[in-house]
């Protein structure tokens, strides 16, 4: 498989981050490695804290020409001048949200395991659907995103998708012939060299 055929990599920060260490932990990864996207994932609700976040790994990723876009907060999109949003509720959400951030707006919707919901989202204007965990986890209501899923996706349906939550190397393996983006968080930001750890996820991609 060529470069070109490989799925892209997609970062998604920590739920809590560091501002004192996470920019520069987040940089040596762009420098490693070809990241299409970055997805600012914040845990805490306090406006201030998620936009000072957003101004510190905003001016990272466009240094480097990579998307921005944060999770679920579409007000906060064109207030902070980043590229897009990313809708945890499904297709719920993607038509208003097309409405109100535009047509040049990157828009994604999780969408669990559901394959009729990324079809929805896709339909309504999302620009790429997300599906997860695909590996094992304790996290959520313990449901998976199948591999069949993956494939049949990616012969029928034309809008791009995303593989995250709960990676390894054997999944990503499995996954490479199929999806569109690896959606890459704490599989990296656990480690304590995180581009260390991303390299290695890469390597699995043939």
């Amino acid at each position: 498989m060529s470069d070109a055929d490989k799925p892209q990599l997609y970062l998604i920060t920590p739920p809590d981050l560091d501002l004192e260490t996470f920019p520069d932990r987040l940089a040596a990864c762009l420098d490693v490695a070809d990241i299409s996207c970055v997805r600012l994932t914040m845990a805490s609700r306090d406006e201030t804290r998620i936009a000072k976040a957003a101004d510190a790994l905003r001016e990272i990723t466009h240094e480097r020409d990579v998307a921005f876009v944060i999770d679920s907060h579409i007000q906060m999109v064109e207030r902070l001048g980043l590229d897009g949003v990313h809708l945890t509720d499904g297709s719920r959400s993607v038509k208003a949200s097309r409405k109100d951030l535009g047509a040049d707006a990157i828009i994604g919707a999780f969408c669990g395991n559901s394959a009729h919901d990324g079809m929805t989202a896709g339909e309504l204007g999302a620009d790429y659907v997300s599906f997860g965990p695909v590996g094992m986890t304790s996290l959520g209501n313990g449901a998976i995103a199948p591999f069949d899923l993956f494939e049949w996706w990616s012969q029928m349906i034309e809008v791009p998708q995303v593989a995250e939550g709960a990676l390894d190397v054997d999944l990503i393996r499995q996954l490479t012939p199929y999806t569109d983006f690896f959606g890459i968080g704490d599989e990296v930001w656990a480690q304590d060299d995180a581009a260390a750890a991303l390299k290695t996820l890469i390597a699995a991609m043939g």
